[in-house]
């Protein structure tokens, strides 16, 4: 049984087939044109799946080498700032030094006050350092508040102990600030575990040493005080009133032990009622050092120069050990910056490789295969116009033409 073919569903098939040729070539060239395999979804839904999964994970790693870089931005920075202020150090502790010359005048030793003040206040600006968009280095949490301040009772800190965190990789966190008051305030007075101080109304030409622990396990915690009954003998009370011990030999330079575990020496000459202290050690920061050291340089003793030069050198001793654990606070500030630096650069690589990874996995997954596109295309130019002659000659036949 034979069935019956009109003119118009050949036409209808012909022109349908025409259309998807055309169709599918004009999706081979947008794919040429674009370098994309993928131009929606709907042509691999499994691939675009995967390649959104890829682009959020490069977005997100992309992210993250954003913040690294601000974090190390700032890290770098700071680094900068303290090795400013490990040089003013070393040179305020050589200035401590030429202090210490007992051939100096009191003009000499005023004029060295002045060029301390000048560090002292060069130290404030450098603790006030910006990462240069305007957030405080070393303010903690809070950016925009000015760390150091200048007041009535010297150079206070006004920020916090916080720390700006920032996320540079997807398990890791790292700090773009820092506290002010652990590198610049919370420095133990002292040596560290005592300080020793003359009484600023003594008149006697003796000086104290800072002393040295002997055996921590030892020490009590408690404060003492060495009061002279003659230039030879002094009495121990504690930090209550309780005596301690009572005529005590003195001889200059020779070790006094207090207390078991603390020793310390004095130097010269007292004479009767000097009274020299002995307590723990408290924070004590690095512009009150500095301060306490210029006003030392420009006080006057009425009791005389050896009365004055005892009590510089006192002074002298206990701002060059507190200048000494100033520096090296700093120097460990500047070597966790190092380690956090360290650590930024071997993320930053890692990152570098993800970005490489990503970006390959994309490529695999949208981009088109040329060769065999153009390949693809150029079958698809040869079908179309073969099929077009086709119907065109299917379409010229016509009974008419042989009536």
């Amino acid at each position: 049984m034979s069935m019956r073919v009109s003119s118009s569903t050949i036409f209808d098939t012909n022109v349908a087939m025409l259309n998807l040729q055309q169709s599918a070539m004009l999706h081979t060239n947008q794919q040429v044109a674009s370098g994309r395999r993928m131009l929606t979804p709907a042509d691999d839904p499994a691939s675009a799946a995967n390649a959104l999964l890829v682009a959020q994970a490069d977005g997100t790693n992309t992210q993250f080498t954003t913040n690294r870089n601000a974090a190390k931005s700032s890290a770098s920075m700071a680094e900068a700032i303290l090795q400013n202020v490990t040089t003013l150090l070393t040179d305020v502790k050589t200035t401590t030094v030429q202090a210490g010359n007992g051939a100096l005048s009191p003009a000499d030793k005023q004029s060295i006050a002045t060029e301390l003040q000048g560090r002292l206040d060069q130290l404030v600006a450098l603790a006030n350092s910006t990462d240069g968009t305007g957030n405080y280095l070393f303010s903690g949490f809070q950016g925009r508040t000015i760390p150091f301040v200048n007041t009535a009772l010297g150079v206070q800190y006004m920020a916090d102990d916080g720390q700006r965190m920032v996320q540079v990789s997807s398990s890791r966190q790292l700090a773009a600030s820092g506290s002010g008051a652990d590198i610049f305030m919370r420095i133990k007075s002292g040596n560290g575990t005592f300080v020793t101080q003359a009484n600023a109304a003594n008149t006697g030409a003796a000086s104290i040493g800072q002393g040295s622990v002997t055996n921590a396990a030892l020490l009590t915690g408690s404060s003492y005080q060495l009061t002279f009954t003659s230039p030879t003998t002094y009495d121990v009370t504690d930090g209550a009133g309780g005596v301690v011990s009572a005529g005590n030999a003195y001889a200059s330079g020779q070790a006094i032990t207090v207390v078991p575990g603390m020793q310390f020496l004095i130097k010269g000459i007292p004479v009767a009622g000097d009274i020299f202290s002995v307590a723990p050690s408290t924070n004590e920061g690095l512009f009150k050092t500095m301060a306490d050291l210029i006003a030392s340089l420009n006080a006057t003793n009425p009791a005389g120069a050896a009365a004055a030069n005892a009590q510089l050198t006192t002074n002298l001793g206990k701002a060059m050990s507190g200048l000494d654990r100033g520096l090296d606070t700093v120097l460990t500030a500047r070597a966790s910056l190092g380690a956090r630096l360290n650590e930024l650069d071997s993320l930053q690589m890692t990152g570098e490789d993800l970005t490489l990874q990503y970006k390959q996995a994309l490529s695999t997954l949208q981009d088109l295969d040329y060769n065999k596109a153009i390949s693809d295309l150029n079958r698809q130019t040869t079908s179309l116009q073969a099929a077009q002659k086709s119907f065109k000659q299917i379409a010229d036949l016509s009974m008419f033409n042989y009536m």
